[in-house]
């Protein structure tokens, strides 16, 4: 089922009349005459309306992303034809319409004003923005876009000039967040991130520049150098406290300030969204690999990922589920894949499943508190019929985690042949995950606590999961590696993704339903705000497109 999404922007009223100077779907961003000058708009203000605007973006996309790696639930059986191009438009126009030229117009006047953090913190968000686009879309508009009448038609730049500028601003924007605080005149009223905190702030930096490097690793021998190097500085996120997320809050009033998908999940006719029955059957039943074995005993995340309305899935009632009155197809069989349903409540539909949509809302498993701040599944099975269940919305969208750092070390470590030091990572990030999602439980205050998975289930878990590794050949060592990143970026699936292009890994994701659905996805369509109204630019002629960095895995699993 296509994602219902929810646009609704939380900007204050000026940002509202400082946006409504780009409302041109040509790139066009010249001035509206009825809207507020440059030169009288508060810098604050700027930087307020880009957190927002880029909060909302990434919560957008990373859905996308996210539905391709089985994170989420996809319904397209063809995969050129899964996402219309139409439905990036929206995104498209966030990111350089609101975003992008916001941080144009904000820029001299910061720079004017010495206002060295405003600066730092949007060159950080244009950094991730612009990785974003290239990874989802290749390559994209940068030098010649955001300028106006001089340039009504801007050509796309290659992907790696694109990601090097990514990586000068984010040097650049540390340079800025080491500036003295008092040497600064004016520091941002409003810091949604960190809250001022400008070390976490080069952390978040220095993070995201190792995205950078393990991105773009299969195309840059300096790569794996550059990201020890950050490694051996120590200047990074190493700790929840110190994850770059943005936040969401509980009011719903005008404007909405829940977490999108919570928006969409908790409605009085239930949710609007399946769940993947991959991810919930990994957690659930943690088959691994046909050699390295499974897990014992289910992923402790899952009663904090989910949220069950009903105790169990029917199994004969195909007016509800239609695949219940159906086999396996035979290329599930061969795959050893869950099909169809799951056991103790989990509703999900399989990868690719486009069936109709039954009366099944007040009974599909939803998004639990983590980490849309939804309900924490305490064996309620209440059903969702209201728009302020659980943590009423006030979740997170990750951008980068400590949990997420130590799995790309993992990674790194894994191809340099250093298997005790990549299972140790691997077990820290998923230590890290657990620690992050069971604070989330305390915030749904009507949940019954007494019911969360012991604590000791985490050791346990990760415990196993070290033995599991090193008892896994070197191919499934990386797809055990996968499947628990997998895991740890529910919230936000880009770097997923990216993970499943560079690698192919996991090999054990649950086909698509359509036997032969065509090729995967290499990149997406560009909108149609973008080609039909560019006289400089034509459609792919597909989606085999590969990005730049995606160079190491030619035929993707479907």
């Amino acid at each position: 089922m296509r994602k219902i999404k929810n646009y609704i922007k939380i900007f204050s009223l000026l940002s509202l009349l400082m946006v409504g100077a780009c409302e041109s779907t040509e790139l066009d961003l010249t001035q509206d005459p009825n809207a507020l000058k440059p030169d009288e708009a508060s810098t604050d203000f700027f930087i307020n309306a880009i957190q927002e605007e880029f909060g909302r973006l990434i919560a957008s996309l990373e859905v996308e992303a996210s539905e391709t790696v089985r994170i989420l639930n996809m319904d397209g059986r063809n995969y050129r034809n899964a996402f219309a191009p139409t439905r990036f438009d929206e995104e498209w126009e966030q990111a350089y319409q609101m975003i992008l030229n916001d941080i144009r117009t904000m820029t001299p006047l910061s720079e004017e004003a010495g206002e060295v953090y405003h600066i730092g913190m949007a060159q950080v968000i244009e950094a991730y923005t612009l990785m974003t686009l290239v990874d989802l879309f290749g390559d994209v508009p940068y030098s010649e876009a955001l300028q106006g009448r001089d340039n009504l038609n801007p050509t796309v730049d290659p992907g790696a000039n694109v990601y090097a500028a990514a990586e000068t601003l984010l040097t650049d924007a540390i340079t800025n967040f080491k500036v003295d605080e008092d040497d600064v005149l004016t520091v941002p009223s409003q810091d949604l991130f960190y809250q001022g905190d400008w070390e976490n702030w080069i952390k978040a930096a220095n993070s995201l520049l190792l995205k950078v490097y393990i991105t773009t690793r299969l195309v840059d021998d300096a790569a794996d150098t550059k990201f020890n190097e950050i490694i051996a500085a120590g200047d990074y996120i190493t700790s929840n406290d110190e994850d770059f997320e943005f936040p969401w809050a509980t009011s719903f009033n005008n404007p909405d300030a829940r977490h999108p998908e919570y928006v969409d999940a908790y409605t009085p006719g239930g949710t609007n969204t399946y769940m993947s029955n991959w991810l919930m059957d990994y957690m659930q039943n943690g088959k691994v690999g046909n050699a390295s074995g499974t897990f014992e005993a289910a992923d402790p995340r899952m009663k904090y990922y989910f949220y069950r309305q009903s105790s169990t899935v029917p199994q004969d009632n195909p007016n509800l589920i239609n695949c219940v009155a159906e086999t396996a197809p035979p290329h599930y069989t061969t795959a050893g894949t869950v099909f169809c349903s799951l056991a103790e409540g989990y509703w999900g539909r399989d990868h690719g499943d486009d069936d109709g949509i039954p009366p099944d809302g007040q009974l599909r498993t939803a998004y639990g508190v983590y980490p849309v701040g939804g309900k924490f599944d305490d064996n309620s099975f209440d059903v969702i019929a209201s728009i302020t269940l659980g943590a009423g919305g006030g979740g997170i969208t990750p951008i980068m985690l400590a949990s997420w750092v130590d799995i790309m070390r993992a990674e790194m470590a894994l191809l340099d042949n250093q298997n005790t030091v990549a299972r140790n990572l691997l077990q820290s990030g998923v230590s890290k995950s657990f620690e992050k999602v069971r604070n989330f439980g305390s915030r749904d205050a009507t949940a019954d606590m007494t019911t969360a998975p012991d604590d000791a289930l985490d050791a346990a878990y990760v415990t196993e999961l070290g033995e599991l590794f090193d008892a896994a050949s070197d191919g499934e060592k990386m797809d055990l590696l996968g499947s628990e990143y997998f895991v740890a970026l529910f919230g936000n699936g880009i770097d997923a993704f990216n993970f499943y292009r560079r690698t192919g890994r996991p090999s054990t994701l649950q086909p698509n339903l359509e036997p032969v659905p065509g090729d995967f996805f290499r990149s997406f369509f560009y909108p149609p705000v973008f080609v039909e109204r560019n006289n400089s630019q034509g459609q792919k002629d597909g989606i085999t497109t590969q990005v730049f960095w995606d160079t190491g895995v030619e035929l993707l699993a479907n």
